[in-house]
């Protein structure tokens, strides 16, 4: 191959699927994050679903893993076993056009207020599950 002509290759990486986030209450975080985040709905279940589901005894409210689905993608959230220790690793950033007000719905939702700062607020959800709430 002549010097100065790159060799053209095809590269394959991987695609986000989904974001998983464990919790207590797979149910309970995934209506939560449905009503928090504009565009996004807990997945509807199918008759095939709740079939599976009652076959082990289960319903839709007492899930282990149930999906939120919206405009950027996917969210999941299955049951941990374990309460959350400690800070987040990774978290959800959420951009809003009146802050305050979204402030006072996502609290009437069940999240709470951790701090402050001039540019965001630092929220958690009803498991303590940090994210910001930045203005546009």
């Amino acid at each position: 191959m002549p010097i100065g002509i790159a060799h053209e290759q095809t590269v394959h990486m991987p695609r986000l699927k989904e974001i998983v986030v464990d919790c207590e209450s797979a149910s309970r975080q995934a209506r939560f994050w449905a009503a928090a985040v504009d565009g996004y709905d807990v997945r509807p279940y199918d008759k095939a679903e709740i079939e599976r589901l009652a076959a082990q005894g289960l319903t839709p409210e007492t899930d282990p893993a149930v999906m939120v689905d919206g405009p950027s993608g996917s969210l999941c959230f299955q049951e941990a076993g374990e309460r959350k220790l400690g800070k987040n690793r990774v978290h959800l950033d959420l951009i809003s056009d009146d802050r305050s007000g979204d402030v006072d719905r996502l609290l009437s939702l069940g999240a709470h207020v951790l701090s402050e700062h001039e540019d965001h607020i630092v929220l958690g959800d009803p498991e303590g599950n940090e994210f910001c709430l930045y203005e546009s």
